[in-house]
């Protein structure tokens, strides 16, 4: 079984909070996860005027040290919070910065 970190997304339209979860990567969505691990709620209320992220650091590191493996969005929300190093393993190619264009080969 392949574990996931992954958002779910739950509540109404335009009031959307997406909680962070281990989930098989076989399931759906929205489906019941093993754990749940942080809330992401990306749009600020009247009161408050910033976004506002809650989660657990032990039990991320946990399951990244077991071999769960981070979708992108994920990953990029870690790095902000400063749980994974800018240049960590869970990069692909895409997210990578392009590399120099090799010089022409000139033959005379």
């Amino acid at each position: 079984m392949g574990v996931r970190l992954r958002f779910s997304m739950h509540g109404r339209r335009h009031e959307k909070i997406f909680r962070l979860v281990a989930v098989d990567s076989r399931k759906r969505r929205d489906a019941k996860p093993i754990e749940t691990l942080g809330v992401y709620i990306p749009k600020p209320t009247a009161h408050d005027h910033y976004k506002t992220v809650q989660w657990s650091v032990d039990r991320i590191k946990y399951w990244l040290g077991v071999g769960a493996l981070p979708s992108k969005p994920v990953v990029r929300l870690l790095e902000l919070g400063k749980i994974l190093p800018p240049d960590s393993k869970y990069h692909s190619n895409a997210t990578k910065p392009p590399s120099p264009p090799e010089p022409p080969i000139l033959d005379k």
